[in-house]
């Protein structure tokens, strides 16, 4: 995948198809230390300790509709070029965590990509799942959760083409605010 955001979009849609209800995901940009930080968070089924082992096999995956799962690998791999790692720690019944190391100035580190977009299309399609984000660049930092939105819109469906369009100009411009010039 070129971009961080698609894979944050699969590995938030494996959280969706463990049945999470909450998805944690944040974004954490270190310029003085040449980092970037990737942690998504849920409360979906979890994964036994063996099936954390292979989950990051592209020829191990749990669905029956296709014999590979070749998202984490190449999170794994995109990581592992610029010196960083992925981690994957999760507990059965209870959720799962990935995280994500990688060095912020290395070459081969894929720009985030359309995260306004992939966090807008995620919030709007599946309205029974609750979002946290949080984005820190250095000291500055944009977070919102999807309970806060909810309760701002009222009545108002969060799954409508107009909460889409108000969704993703409102993280474009509050990412633009937290960007170092």
């Amino acid at each position: 995948m070129k971009e961080l955001s698609l894979h944050i979009l699969d590995i938030v849609h494996n959280s969706i198809s463990a049945k999470a209800t909450l998805v944690e995901i944040e974004v954490v940009e270190n310029l003085d230390s040449d980092t970037f930080d990737i942690c998504i968070i849920d409360n979906g089924k979890g994964m036994s300790e063996d099936t954390v082992k292979r989950v990051s096999d592209p020829f191990y995956t749990t669905r029956t509709t296709r014999k590979v799962g070749m998202g984490i690998a190449l999170f794994k791999q995109n990581a592992e070029q610029t010196g960083g790692w992925l981690n994957i720690s999760s507990v059965l019944g209870k959720g799962t965590k990935v995280e994500v190391h990688f060095s912020h100035s290395n070459i081969d580190r894929p720009e985030l990509g359309d995260i306004s977009g992939v966090l807008a299309m995620l919030i709007t399609g599946t309205p029974n799942v609750n979002f946290r984000y949080k984005h820190k660049i250095n000291s500055a930092e944009f977070e919102f959760t999807t309970l806060e939105i909810k309760e701002a819109l009222g009545d108002v469906s969060i799954n409508t083409p107009e909460v889409y369009g108000f969704l993703t100009e409102f993280i474009n411009s509050n990412l633009e605010e937290i960007q170092i010039k």
